[in-house]
């Protein structure tokens, strides 16, 4: 009885919750068709009740239409096949490998400017790196790739550097090819208000090298995305970064940072209108201004005056010195500015521009340097930063250094980072791993064609855990013609073969006479292998296939050293592989009154240089020296006779960062007042006059250091006081406790 009561009033309670129902619903309808009869709008979704109290990101006619374009994403895609018919390349489907396989391999070709042709600042910097590098060709014929000669760089119509009907004159080259082979550099597209992706000419199948890359545009493994520089960006070297330091914690003044322009209407409007409020004026500071444009005034909302005074209270300078992280919010293009100044002032940049394709994000690990945020999320922000770790920020802030140094720094990084992209795409059987982008030195300093394995590299042995070979080769420098058994070349080829270190000796024969029977040589514990040096200086430094070790002693044939000295340097390099340790040591300087840089021999506790008449390094700098440089250095180098050891020095301080290591030395060489020579190895009655008592040799040994530092964009060598010597060296303890004992005795 109690069960069928309980079903009973079930029952009655779902009748009456569907009259409710029919009759609640049919009554609203009712009413909006009497309100609709009457005139009155109908409140349109969403119905915010409380509308008055959340923060004017936008106005409900904003949130209806999404704020964009308002176009929709098919009406977007059609726009994007209009002006790409060739979207879905890839590069096994729009490249043409044959061109890349012949005897002259990756070269680059730039079609000639046609008369009266005028480039932008930009343009012709990216024209003269491509020049300038060692793929560069002057015949077609010999071409994988191609660029134009036309500047393709701005390609909005309202700009004053846009170049029109670039359609017809591209279809004019008889190379062309519907693109194929070609690589396309832009930095703005579209124009106002909704700054498409339109470049205002048809692309083909060639290869777009752009910044502000949309994902949906991007043609992974195809197109680069390459970042957005100015037209002061340098053309070669750059500063450097800003972290000279870290401290710990790595914590600045101000924990978020940014100051920019606020755009009042068309795209990017939206992103940059609401960053005031996440600003404190405390530790976050988020400054815009729309005070910029001519017509700004016109536009100007009531937030304007107030902006305007609160950016002028903050310098910008100041303020990437002293933040932790730098908010980038997208512009009117995807791109920022902002983005290589926050790298390199080591602000962690924190991204606000949904859809960018990052630069370079084939091969970089931008997750290691960056913080992507969401447009959308902007109040997140704060919380977010904030939760970072101590040892987060310092990874993220030192990633920040390595990537600017290494691809951004200057135009002649990127436009070699791009052209390296494409080098290791097309011989993807010899490509550069992520591990050899992402790590120091950089993935240009790395050439896969000397070896893909890390463990060959003198820069990768500390990450990998293990150290270099235990035994070294040496090379023996000889210009002079053997003609008696007392030559110093005699005694050091003795002094080397004894060390338990050497496994075989190349003598680099660059004399004038031709070099004698191996029978003139004295017999020897360890293989001795006379070479052909072609009478060329640099041929001291090229990539002799029958260097089988890992280490490299580097001699002049007049060097005087004792085994115990090259046993010695020889456990220090093991220590320091990727560095050039040796003993005679050598400084610059710069000469204010000349404004430029200067060469010193004089003897004093700071050097910079060591020169390689004595001196131990790892052989992949040798590969570097003849194919990373550029061949009129080497010119120089031979037509000069001279300064070889001072570019090598160069590179090896270009690629670690840090200066050479001087070990110490059984002799104190006195030096020579009229030429400013400290050191130079002994020099024994019976040779030939040396080099360094030639007043000229001097003077070029200077001009060299200035060509040197013009080719590379900045000065690498780096001063040291770092000596090391043996344990107990000069203590005044029983010579039996020591184990170089020889290297005190005169």
């Amino acid at each position: 009885m109690q069960a069928r009561k309980k079903y009973v009033l079930l029952g009655l309670c779902m009748c009456c919750w569907l009259l409710l129902y029919y009759w609640g619903g049919l009554q609203e309808r009712l009413l909006g068709l009497i309100t609709h009869k009457r005139g009155e709008v109908a409140r349109p979704w969403p119905s915010w009740l409380d509308r008055d109290l959340l923060p004017g990101y936008a106005d409900q006619a904003e949130l209806q239409n999404d704020g964009g374009s308002g176009d929709s994403p098919r009406q977007r895609r059609q726009s994007w096949a209009g002006i790409y018919k060739d979207s879905r390349c890839r590069m096994d489907t729009c490249f043409d490998f044959a061109r890349c396989q012949g005897q002259s391999g990756f070269r680059v070709y730039i079609y000639p400017p046609e008369k009266g042709e005028r480039v932008s600042e930009s343009y012709h910097k990216i024209l003269t790196s491509v020049v300038e590098s060692r793929y560069y060709t002057s015949d077609p014929r010999e071409a994988c790739l191609f660029v134009l000669g036309i500047d393709t760089l701005d390609r909005d119509q309202l700009s004053t550097q846009f170049v029109p009907n670039v359609d017809e004159r591209i279809r004019g080259y008889p190379l062309w090819n519907d693109g194929r082979n070609h690589v396309i550099f832009n930095l703005y597209s579209g124009t106002w208000p909704n700054y498409t992706e339109d470049l205002g000419f048809n692309v083909g199948q060639a290869i777009l090298a752009k910044a502000s890359l949309n994902t949906e545009h991007f043609r992974p493994g195809f197109d680069i995305s390459i970042p957005l520089f100015s037209k002061e960006h340098p053309q070669k070297g750059g500063e450097r970064g800003w972290l000279v330091r870290n401290t710990v914690p790595p914590r600045r003044k101000y924990l978020l940072m940014f100051k920019g322009k606020r755009y009042l209407t068309g795209i990017g409007s939206d992103t940059r209108n609401a960053l005031h409020h996440i600003h404190n004026g405390k530790d976050i500071v988020s400054l815009t201004t729309c005070r910029h444009g001519k017509d700004w005034e016109k536009h100007k909302d009531t937030r304007c005056d107030h902006d305007n005074q609160e950016y002028e209270r903050f310098d910008y300078q100041e303020l990437l010195h002293n933040s932790t992280f730098c908010l980038v919010p997208r512009g009117r293009r995807l791109g920022s500015f902002r983005f290589l100044e926050s790298l390199q002032a080591a602000c962690i940049p924190v991204l606000l521009s949904n859809g960018w394709e990052l630069p370079f994000s084939d091969v970089i690990q931008w997750n290691q340097a960056v913080i992507e945020g969401d447009e959308r999320l902007l109040l997140q922000v704060p919380s977010t930063v904030r939760a970072v770790g101590i040892d987060r920020v310092l990874a993220l802030r030192q990633r920040t250094q390595m990537l600017w140094e290494a691809y951004f720094s200057s135009v002649d990084k990127i436009v070699l980072t791009t052209l390296e992209i494409i080098k290791d795409r097309v011989y993807s059987h010899i490509s550069r791993n992520k591990f050899m982008w992402n790590a120091l030195p950089g993935g240009l300093l790395v050439l896969p064609e000397y070896s893909t394995h890390l463990a060959h590299y003198p820069f990768y042995y500390l990450n990998l855990g293990i150290s270099p070979g235990q035994e070294f080769t040496a090379v023996i420098h000889a210009t002079s013609p053997l003609v008696s058994q007392s030559q110093p070349i005699m005694k050091l080829l003795q002094v080397v073969s004894k060390s338990k270190y050497c496994s075989q000796i190349i003598i680099l024969w660059n004399s004038e006479k031709p070099p004698p029977h191996r029978s003139k040589w004295p017999p020897m514990p360890v293989p001795l292998i006379i070479t052909d040096g072609r009478r060329k200086t640099s041929s001291r430094f090229l990539p002799h296939a029958a260097i089988e070790t890992e280490a490299v002693l580097s001699l002049d044939e007049d060097t005087v050293l004792l085994t115990s000295e090259i046993d010695f340097a020889f456990h220090v390099w093991r220590s320091f592989p990727e560095r050039i340790v040796g003993y005679p040591p050598r400084s610059h300087f710069w000469d204010p009154v000349k404004k430029a840089w200067g060469y010193t021999s004089k003897w004093t506790n700071e050097y910079s240089i060591v020169l390689t008449g004595a001196a131990f390094y790892h052989r992949y700098y040798h590969h570097l020296f003849s194919h990373y440089l550029p061949s009129s250095l080497r010119v120089l180098v031979d037509r000069t006779s001279n300064c070889e050891d001072i570019l090598m020095n160069f590179l090896v301080s270009s690629v670690t960062n840090l200066p050479p290591i001087k070990v110490a030395q059984r002799k104190q060489y006195k030096e020579m007042p009229t030429l400013q020579v400290s050191f130079c190895p002994s020099i024994e009655s019976g040779t030939k006059t040396a080099p360094w008592v030639n007043p000229e040799h001097f003077t070029q040994r200077q001009e060299c250091v200035s060509t040197f530092a013009s080719w590379f964009g900045y000065m690498p060598l780096v001063h040291s006081q770092f000596r090391l010597d043996p344990v107990l060296f000069k203590d005044h303890v029983s010579v039996l406790r020591k184990r170089y004992k020889d290297l005190e005795r005169v």
